[in-house]
């Protein structure tokens, strides 16, 4: 549980938490009858086993790009902005699912149990002081540290093997370290969906996350901006407040479109200035757009 007192976020060094995160996903795919494999997932479109093909994909090109350094191919369009990258990387990742449904669920997942230990080899080995391949764009971010982009790739892969678990009604993933990181991950992205929002300096957010532990946060308008700290604010006087609670579940599906905002708005438990959460429940912590 994060301290009472708000505080700084720490970069979140988390190389460490690849290699069992990837045990259990080679686990939970192994484990899997034959018609699981064809069941629908909250993301649109995917079954499971695109998923894992994602996966696979994402995994083959982190090593392909980071470890041994191949050059990245120029996008056939230029990217002019947020859309024409998600809509770049939605096609990229449809040509690579579309592709891998010709190969059997034996061959995906022995190809997912090569391909772990390695990328979870490489992850831990970055310098997390050194600057990102790619910049952590759903933060807002042109250009991020590599703790963040390492951190990132965590989301990515906790989130969509939490997708394939909901699906097949596997128990979730639970350890409660990956589970902080995670969401001192995910988090990051609400300073840049709050930028437009104006406040008072001071106003504040509460944020409280039950999962194994409570995970407890505070959103606050500093001078600078919108600034995520770890713990549990104070209402302030004369300033705007609110406090907001989800399981971990809701949460983690409102930050990766897999629930609409309102949805996930009336799982959770609201207090205070009600229209000071309405970026809060429109945040994706994923490339994509509502």
């Amino acid at each position: 549980m994060h301290s009472t007192a708000p505080a700084p976020l720490a970069p979140t060094l988390c190389g460490h938490l690849f290699r069992p995160l990837g045990d259990e996903l080679v686990t939970l795919l192994r484990e899997l009858p034959a018609d699981a494999w064809s069941l629908s997932t909250v993301c649109r479109g995917w079954q499971v086993r695109d998923i894992a093909a994602h996966l696979l994909d994402s995994g083959l090109r982190r090593l392909s790009f980071g470890r041994d350094a191949l050059a990245l191919l120029p996008p056939p369009r230029p990217i002019a902005g947020y859309g024409d990258l998600v809509a770049f990387l939605d096609q990229l990742n449809a040509n690579w699912v579309t592709a891998m449904r010709r190969l059997s669920p034996r061959i995906l997942t022995e190809l997912m149990a090569w391909l772990e230990p390695q990328l979870a080899e490489h992850l831990a080995s970055i310098d997390p002081d050194g600057t990102a391949l790619f910049s952590v764009a759903w933060a807002g971010e042109e250009t991020s540290a590599a703790w963040f982009d390492v951190a990132r790739e965590l989301t990515e892969r906790w989130l969509h093997q939490q997708q394939i678990r909901l699906a097949v009604g596997a128990r979730p993933l639970d350890d409660a370290e990956t589970s902080a990181a995670v969401f001192d991950t995910l988090l990051r992205a609400f300073p840049h969906a709050y930028a437009s929002l104006d406040a008072a300096v001071g106003s504040n957010v509460s944020i409280a996350i039950g999962g194994e532990r409570l995970l407890t946060y505070t959103l606050e308008r500093a001078n600078e901006g919108w600034v995520l700290l770890g713990g549990t604010a104070t209402p302030p006087r004369g300033r705007r407040h609110a406090s907001v609670r989800l399981d971990e579940q809701t949460a983690w599906l409102m930050l990766s479109k897999g629930i609409p905002p309102d949805e996930a708005r009336e799982r959770a438990t609201v207090t205070g200035d009600a229209p000071l959460l309405d970026p809060f429940f429109g945040t994706l912590a994923v490339m994509a757009q509502r």
